[in-house]
C-alpha cells in the first residue's frame, strides 16, 4: 500500500467516525429521555464520549491530510476534493474551539452533519492528485487557503448555532403572519439540506450502478479574426440525461426506468461544454430532494422545524445567539486576512496585479462586506436574537456559494474541477 491509498483509507476511517460521533451527540441530546438518570449526568456522561470520538475522528482527518500532502508533494487544497476535505477538517477544529469554551453538546448534533455532508459532497468530485499549475507552487497557497478556510469554517459553526436559535425560539405553533412566515423560511432551509444530501444519495447511487451516457457535442466559437472555429467534444454524464447537451447527438446511453433518450435539449444560452450536464444534476437534485423530503413528511406527520424544535428544550436561547456571533466574530479576522490580503498579495505576485474582478474575489469580497454588516448591526445597532440568526443562516448559504457556485458554474482563474 502506498501513502496515497493510506491517505484514502484515512479519509474513510475519519468519516464513519464523524458518523458515529454524531450517533452520539444525537443519544448526549436526545437519550436523556430514555433515561432514568439525571439529565445534566447523562448529557456530559455521552457528551464526554462524543467529544472523544469527534477529537479522535479529527485526528484521522488530520493524518489523511498530512499523508496525502507528503503523497501528493504539495499542501492538498488545489482542487474540490482536497479543498472540500479541507473545509471538514476545519469546521471541525471550530467546533472543538467553540465546543472547548460553551461546553454545549447540542453544537455537535448540528455541527457535525456539515462536516459529514461537505466530506460526502467533496467524494463526488475526481480523487486524483493533480500537479500544480505555476499559479499555485507558492507559499502563498498555504497562507490564503488555510486561513480563508479556517474563517468560513468558523462562519460554519456560527450558522450551526444561529439555526439551532430559530429552532428554539420560532413559534410553531403561531398563527400570525410573522410566525407562517418564519415557519417557512426555517422549513426552507431544511429543505436545502434535504436536497443537498438527496444530491449526494443520488450521485453515489448512480456511480454504483455504472450509469453512464455519452454525447457528442459540437461547439461554434468566432476568433479574434471574425472566423468561425467549431470542435467536437465528448460530454460524460453520471447521472440519466432529463437535459442532453446542447446541440449535441447520443453516441451511447443506458436506458433507465425505460427512458432511452434525453428528455429535453440544455438551453442554447447555457454556454460551456459541461453546462448541460451541471443543469442534469441540479434537476435531479430538486427531484430527488423532493422525493426525500415527502417520504421524511409521510413519516412524521409534521414539518420538519417542528419535529426538531423539541430537541432544543432546555437550552438557553441566548447561549446560542452567543455562541453564533463569538464564532462569526473569531472568523471575520481570519477570513480578511486569508481571503482578502494575503489573496491580494499572492495575486500581486502571480498575476502583477492585486486585483482583477475575477468572479472568486468579487464573491469572497461580497462575503467580507457581508459579514461586515453582521458585525456592524450587532454591534451598533444591537441586532441580537432572531434578527442575528437569520443574517448568520443566509450568510453562510453566500460563503457556500462563493465556494461551490463560483468554482463549479462560473468560470473564472479560481475555478476547479467539475463533478465526475
Amino acid at each position: 500500500m502506498n501513502i496515497l491509498d493510506f491517505s484514502g483509507d484515512a479519509f474513510i476511517v475519519s468519516f464513519f467516525l464523524y458518523c458515529a460521533s454524531f450517533v452520539l451527540y444525537a443519544i448526549a441530546v436526545m437519550g436523556k429521555k430514555w433515561s432514568n438518570r439525571d439529565p445534566i449526568d447523562h448529557m456530559n456522561r455521552w457528551g464526554k464520549f462524543a467529544f472523544i470520538a469527534s477529537t479522535i475522528a479529527l485526528i484521522a482527518h488530520f493524518v489523511f491530510f498530512i499523508t496525502r500532502w507528503v503523497g501528493a508533494g504539495h499542501i492538498p487544497v488545489s482542487n474540490m476534493y482536497e479543498f472540500m476535505s479541507f473545509l471538514s477538517m476545519m469546521i471541525m477544529v471550530a467546533f472543538i474551539v467553540v465546543y472547548a469554551i460553551y461546553r454545549k453538546s447540542l453544537l455537535g448534533l448540528f455541527a457535525l452533519p456539515l462536516t459529514i455532508i461537505i466530506m460526502a459532497y467533496a467524494a463526488v468530485f475526481p480523487q486524483e492528485v493533480q500537479p500544480l499549475t505555476s499559479a499555485l507552487r507558492s507559499i502563498w497557497l498555504k497562507i490564503h487557503v488555510t486561513l480563508a478556510a479556517l474563517g468560513e469554517a468558523f462562519f460554519a459553526v456560527g450558522f450551526a448555532a444561529g439555526f439551532m436559535y430559530l429552532l428554539r425560539t420560532v413559534d410553531f405553533s403561531g398563527k400570525d403572519k410573522s410566525s407562517r412566515r418564519q415557519r417557512g423560511w426555517v422549513e426552507f432551509t431544511l429543505i436545502t439540506i434535504v436536497v443537498v444530501i438527496a444530491f449526494l444519495g443520488t450521485v453515489f447511487a448512480f456511480r454504483s450502478a455504472g450509469y453512464e451516457a455519452v454525447f457528442v457535442q459540437k461547439t461554434v466559437s468566432i476568433d479574434t479574426k471574425g472566423e468561425e472555429n467549431s470542435t467536437i467534444e465528448k460530454v460524460i454524464y453520471r447521472m440519466p440525461p432529463i437535459f442532453a447537451p446542447y446541440n449535441s447527438e447520443v453516441e451511447s446511453m443506458k436506458p433507465f426506468l425505460g427512458m432511452k433518450e434525453p428528455l429535453l435539449e440544455t438551453p442554447s444560452w447555457m454556454n460551456g461544454v459541461n453546462a448541460g450536464r451541471k443543469l442534469n444534476t441540479v434537476v435531479w437534485s430538486i427531484i430527488t430532494g423532493m422525493i426525500l423530503y415527502g417520504i421524511i413528511r409521510l413519516i412524521v406527520r409534521r414539518p420538519l422545524g417542528q419535529v426538531l424544535q423539541p430537541m432544543m428544550n432546555g437550552i438557553d436561547a441566548d447561549d446560542l445567539d452567543e455562541i453564533s456571533y463569538r464564532a462569526i466574530a473569531i472568523g471575520f479576522p481570519i477570513f480578511t486576512l486569508g481571503a482578502l490580503i494575503f489573496a491580494m498579495v499572492w495575486a500581486q505576485i502571480a498575476w502583477s496585479r492585486f486585483w482583477g474582478w475575477d468572479p472568486k474575489e468579487v464573491w469572497a469580497l461580497i462575503t467580507w462586506l457581508y459579514y461586515s454588516v453582521y458585525l456592524h448591526l450587532r454591534l451598533s445597532k444591537e441586532w441580537k436574537g432572531q434578527k442575528s440568526a437569520w443574517l448568520a443562516v443566509l450568510g453562510f448559504l453566500v460563503v457556500m456559494f462563493t465556494l461551490v457556485g463560483v468554482n463549479l458554474i462560473i468560470s473564472g482563474l479560481h475555478s476547479y474541477a467539475g463533478v465526475e
